[in-house]
């Protein structure tokens, strides 16, 4: 009597032809992603300009979608906004129409942030269970989720530290919600770039420079939050002195020194004035070897697409300076950080998968 053999088949993988077309799918879907992100970014700088950013003074991570839709359900949050200090102290009588248009600022932040993660959970979901992903990206897709999980909980927090006594919120809370932002964004077009960009030869002496300035443009980038959380914009509204002298006298004042950096607003702008020019002579020195060297042309565009964004960053930052940080100037700055960011992760990108093919080959 012969024995019924049971021949389990595991799934196919897909052909190249097929991957390539769920590739594409994906690159579309985290573009996607990361433009919302970025808008996400532009939106949290005008919350925070306009003086938003406490006027939703609860977490409500499920309710709190649904917005105030009657005269009473305004009436009710803004009898909640005025028993905290930020209405007592600063927003002392404040007019019901003038608290909608802070409110909505604040609400349709966190409706985007709450988009962003349907945008982002739902696709890799379906990405991953129809085995579409290729091999290796499920985790980097997974690191992103958890930092996204974050965020939500960074932004309450974050919050919190304004619903006190002092109507202010931290700027290391701040900064560090601003951060973890950049970051997945961040990670978000190198995954991309992973699934994009062709690995074209690319001179190696150009690979450290690169990093070295992604490095600069992050570490501004943070500096920008000190900047913004403690408003260190508004102290010195001079250039190119910071009032009668290039290095003002107070900075580095405070005890211990260190804490100088993150708290004094005199060291805050001085500091970021200084890595300013750090970056700017950097890419600089950067764009001018990169042209003289045997560079593709994606990647000559890149290059001239940094050195264009630097000056409109440089003009950007030393008109909100100027002009007492206007809101639409100083937005246009903080957006423009992030552009640059951007650049300068397609140059350095580029450069790690030339090198990466120059040691497989």
């Amino acid at each position: 009597m012969s024995q019924l053999t049971v021949v389990r088949i595991s799934p196919l993988k897909p052909s190249i032809e097929r991957q390539t077309h769920y590739n594409r799918q994906i690159i579309w879907w985290l573009s996607a992603c990361a433009l919302t992100i970025f808008g996400m970014i532009l939106l949290g700088g005008v919350t925070r300009l306009t003086g938003s950013g406490l006027s939703m003074v609860e977490w409500r991570p499920i309710m709190g979608v649904v917005p105030p839709l009657t005269a009473n359900d305004w009436q009710i949050l803004f009898v909640k906004y005025q028993q905290f200090p930020e209405y007592k102290i600063i927003n002392n009588g404040m007019s019901l129409g003038e608290f909608k248009r802070i409110f909505m600022y604040e609400y349709l932040h966190r409706m985007l942030g709450r988009l962003i993660g349907i945008m982002f959970v739902l696709p890799f979901i379906f990405f991953y269970v129809t085995g579409r992903t290729p091999k290796g990206l499920s985790p980097k897709l997974f690191i992103i989720l958890m930092l996204g999980a974050a965020q939500g909980v960074l932004g309450w927090y974050m919050v919190q530290s304004g619903l006190t006594d002092d109507p202010r919120v931290s700027q290391y809370r701040l900064t560090a919600h601003l951060s973890n932002a950049v970051i997945i964004y961040s990670l978000i077009i190198w995954v991309t770039l992973d699934l994009l960009n062709r690995p074209d030869p690319q001179p190696a002496h150009l690979l450290l420079p690169s990093c070295l300035i992604l490095a600069l443009i992050f570490t501004m980038i943070v500096s920008g939050g000190l900047m913004a959380g403690t408003r260190a914009g508004y102290a010195y509204p001079t250039f190119p002195l910071m009032g009668d002298s290039f290095i003002p006298n107070e900075i580095y004042s405070m005890q211990p020194i260190w804490l100088s950096i993150f708290e004094d607003i005199a060291t805050i702008q001085f500091n970021h004035r200084i890595l300013a020019y750090f970056t700017t002579f950097a890419i600089i020195l950067f764009v001018i070897g990169a042209l003289r060297s045997d560079i593709s042309d994606a990647f000559k565009t890149g290059v001239k697409c940094i050195s264009a964004l630097i000056t409109l960053q440089i003009t950007l930052g030393i008109s909100t300076l100027l002009l007492h940080v206007p809101t639409p100037l100083a937005a246009a700055h903080q957006s423009g950080a992030v552009a640059l960011l951007t650049a300068s992760i397609y140059i350095t990108h580029t450069l790690c998968r030339a090198k990466d093919s120059r040691a497989s080959g």
